[in-house]
């Protein structure tokens, strides 16, 4: 599903309680060092004093300029999403549905989806107007590969929202019966399997993903994703990523599902640092790839 859809402000409200925090820390060792020179040293001339005026006013004036660009650039993401629901919900039925095979029949018989072995892929919500993925979830679960090494199976890990703080876990299944309906009645796995025990988190697995299909509102020909606010993606990404790296792990292809609608122009997504940017597109007329990485393993 498309997780970050949970929690429409939580990202924003982060990260701008996070960056006066941070200028506050970063601030304070030059306040304690002038405590220091005017308790130990002789007064400092009034040119010292002015010296030190300025400096001060110009770490607030970079605080309150960095909390400004921090939001506007929120400001322009939500009014940018408001605008994608807008189209989404007025998409007409006949055309959603063409492009959802569409975009599905281009990954399944993609050969970096053939010859992937592990992947996680988000589970479709039609309230939310995601592209569909039920195609390609029935297509792995049909044959999945519990060990991981099966010659022609996969496996699959699908998302588990478990709070409102952007903890989202990617947990294996390999069954339809393995989902449950959340008190949003989207689809989830359950916690446990048929025998009581805790499914297998991908950041506890012993191997790599070769590929994560990604949701979202709006994508561009860069790279840039626009998700639902929550930040659940972008979270689990950059913790994702940071795992491969610590393990020498070929990073994961990421590849985002995107309507016709959905493709912006280069330039109309505001991102912030923490937007983790996507390797390729899917859309109904086949895939584009972004990244040096995607160029090259999606041929």
């Amino acid at each position: 599903m498309g997780a970050d859809g949970l929690v429409c402000r939580g990202l924003g409200l982060g990260v701008l309680m996070a960056i006066p925090c941070k200028i506050a820390f970063a601030a304070a060792p030059n306040a304690l060092s002038l405590y220091r020179s005017l308790i130990l040293r002789p007064p400092p001339s009034s040119v010292a004093f002015r010296s030190i005026t300025i400096m001060n006013n110009r770490q607030s004036h970079t605080t309150a300029a960095a909390v400004t660009d921090i939001d506007a650039i929120f400001k322009q993401k939500r009014a940018l999403r408001s605008r994608v629901k807008k189209e989404l919900k007025n998409m007409d039925p006949t055309l959603r549905s063409y492009e959802d095979n569409a975009i599905q029949n281009v990954i399944l018989e993609a050969p970096w989806f053939k010859t992937c072995k592990r992947l996680c892929a988000y589970i479709s919500c039609s309230a939310l107007r995601e592209v569909d993925t039920s195609n390609i979830l029935s297509e792995v679960l049909q044959n999945p590969a519990t060990d991981g090494h099966s010659l022609t199976g996969k496996k699959l890990y699908v998302p588990r929202v478990e709070d409102r703080n952007r903890n989202m876990r990617m947990v294996n299944i390999s069954s339809v019966r393995d989902m449950i309906a959340n008190s949003m009645n989207i689809l989830e796995p359950a916690p446990v399997d048929a025998d009581g025990n805790d499914r297998e988190d991908v950041m506890q697995a012993n191997d790599p993903v070769d590929v994560l299909l990604l949701p979202g509102l709006a994508f561009d020909k860069s790279g840039r994703r626009l998700g639902r606010g929550g930040g659940y993606y972008d979270t689990f990404l950059m913790n994702y990523q940071e795992l491969a790296k610590e393990r020498k792990w070929k990073q994961p292809l990421l590849v985002a599902l995107s309507y016709s609608v959905q493709i912006m122009d280069d330039g109309v997504i505001p991102v912030t640092p923490t937007d983790v940017p996507v390797d390729a597109l899917v859309t109904p007329s086949g895939l584009i790839p972004i990244s040096p990485a995607a160029m090259e393993r999606c041929h």
